[in-house]
Parts: structure tokens; sequence; C-alpha cells
């Protein structure tokens, strides 16, 4: 999961899907149902992803139904707390909206002698946002990369600073791009640096807001404002533009199927890491609630958050990592 490639792989099974995703949002109908067993209570706590604070909050809230005696507390900051939160053993999850780097990886297995189990729990589509009276019809990603990095590394010819750069007419042409992004603690801001810009660096001028919806709220109150955050947090008064890999071709939709497909640019998997040596299980309280996340109920909190649920292939890929049935 520390490549493009591997995700890519996973879309691919994705999109053996049944046609019952076609159109709106639905979980995989081969994804059990959740069982609820007894004996389940204590206190579970989720440091992490701010892109997937509301997914935990809410996948919380569907396990306490079942389990009254259980509290989860959900701490999104970024995804970079997390590593350092399971090391310390201050949170029993670390929600990432990337994979954990080569030295996150090390620090955990240097203390445990094992590395962190990576749950893929579901997709995103990473959205480039514009106002919804905005009329930018696409984008390349060469163009996002010259709109938001100082160093262009995607090969763009000229620095993109005004709605003109992009061919925009009357009151947008001379007007300039107001960038809203998201802190450096935030995953979304090392996935968007490493597949959008690059690996390139930032332009100074662009907004770092504290979590994904201030980058859509941002984008949502500034018309000539354009900015990057998940799709779940998606509003009526912000439009994704679609993307193209390159000039000539394409340009996709950040919706399911081209997701799915592997056609749309900025698609990954949202994570959940957790303690888990290989070959031991899981405790009841931990291995309750990644099968809740990873049952029929789970990922129809994954649609209800605005996210892509995984297909069942996948949701058994895991089920068998962490030992459960």
């Amino acid at each position: 999961m520390k490549t493009l490639t591997t995700l890519l792989a996973g879309l691919a099974l994705a999109s053996q899907l049944t046609p019952a995703h076609a159109g709106a949002v639905q979980v995989d109908p081969a994804i059990p149902a959740y069982t609820a067993t007894s004996g389940v209570s204590g206190n579970l706590k989720s440091i992490g992803s701010d892109t997937m604070n509301n997914l935990m909050t809410l996948w919380g809230e569907g396990f306490c139904k079942s389990y009254p005696n259980v509290k989860l507390e959900v701490e999104g900051k970024g995804s970079a707390t997390a590593p350092a939160a399971l090391v310390a053993g201050t949170a029993q999850f670390g929600p990432m909206s990337r994979p954990m780097k080569d030295t996150e990886l090390d620090a955990f297995e240097k203390k445990f002698g094992y590395k962190p189990a990576a749950v893929r729990t579901s997709f995103d589509a990473l959205a480039v946002y514009v106002h919804k009276d905005n009329p930018l019809k696409s984008l390349t990603m060469q163009q996002v990369d010259a709109i938001f990095s100082k160093t262009r590394r995607g090969g763009y010819a000229k620095d993109i600073k005004t709605w003109g750069d992009l061919g925009l007419e009357g009151e947008w042409a001379d007007k300039p791009i107001s960038l809203y992004g998201r802190n450096s603690a935030s995953g979304t801001y090392g996935y968007f640096k490493e597949h959008a810009l690059f690996k390139g660096d930032y332009k100074d001028e662009v907004k770092e807001q504290p979590g994904s919806s201030s980058v859509v709220q941002g984008v949502a109150s500034d018309k000539f404002a354009m900015g990057y955050s998940g799709i779940g947090y998606k509003t009526a008064d912000v439009r994704a533009v679609p993307l193209a890999n390159k000039a000539g071709e394409t340009a996709y939709e950040a919706d399911m199927d081209n997701v799915y497909s592997g056609d749309y640019p900025l698609a990954r998997f949202l994570l959940l890491y957790v303690n888990k040596k290989t070959g031991e299980k899981l405790d009841p309280l931990r291995g309750e609630f990644l099968s809740f996340v990873l049952s029929k109920e789970g990922q129809e909190v994954v649609i209800k958050d605005g996210y892509l649920p995984v297909p069942n292939s996948i949701i058994q890929e895991e089920k068998r990592k962490l030992g459960l049935k």
C-alpha cells in the first residue's frame, strides 16, 4: 500500500463489483451484516486523520448502539498524529488518509518488534474545489501543479496565478486565484504534495487550514478561490473540478465510477492503523469495532459520510489479515 501502483491494483479489484454500484452509491451486497456479540465493553480512543474524523465518530455511534457500555473518543488533528499515538499507546486506532512513512513504521517496529496493521476501510476522491459559480470546466494534473506549486515539477510551461491564465474571461480574467489547503500535519497535505505537486513545494500563498471542512468553507465564501479536500466534505456551495492526467486526455469527475475504475487521478484508500502482531488475536473490543467497520452497516456509514465503500473482495482480505471471522 506504499505506492500508487498498489492503490490502483485495489481500485482494479473494486471495479469487479456488480452493476449495483452504478448510479446511486450502494454497498456491495456480498458484504455480510454485522452480528453483535456479548461481553464487549470499555473505552476506545482514535487519534489521527481529520479527513476521517466524521467517519470515526459515525462508526463509533453505530458500534455503541450495539454496545452501550463502550465509549469511543475521537481526536482528529491530522494523519501525522496517528503513528506517535499508537507508539505511545495513547490511542487504540490511528486513522490515516495516507500510508505511514518508512520512518513512522520504523519507529513503531522499534517499540514493538513488528509493524502495525493497516486496514483499508474506504475510498476517498481528493477533490479540487472551486466556488459553485465558477465556470471552469476541467483541469489537467499539470495545471493543478502550476496553480498550487512553486516548483512546477509536473512540467507545465508557466506559473498559473490568475483565472485568466486558465482561459476564464470577463470578470474572472484578471482575478488572482485565492488558494486554500491543509496544514503539514495532514495526510491530505502530504498526499496532494506527492501526487498533485509531483513531490514539489507548495506556494507560500496557500492559506493553510486546520481541517478539511475549513478548506471547503474558505472556497465557498471566496468566489475566486480554489482548494483541495476530501470528497466527503463537498457542499452545495462548491464544485469539484473534473481532472485529467494530462492535456488531451479525458477529464473525470470525482465520483464513484471513476474512482472504482482508476480513471480519477486523485483516488486513495482511507486507512485505519491498529497495533496487531501477526498470528495473535485482537482483544474483543478492538476486534468487534473493526468487524463493524468492515460490515454492511460499517460500509453504509462510509456512504453516509460521503465517501466510497470498498468491495467485498477487499473486506475479506482485511478480515483475514486481522484474523476476524
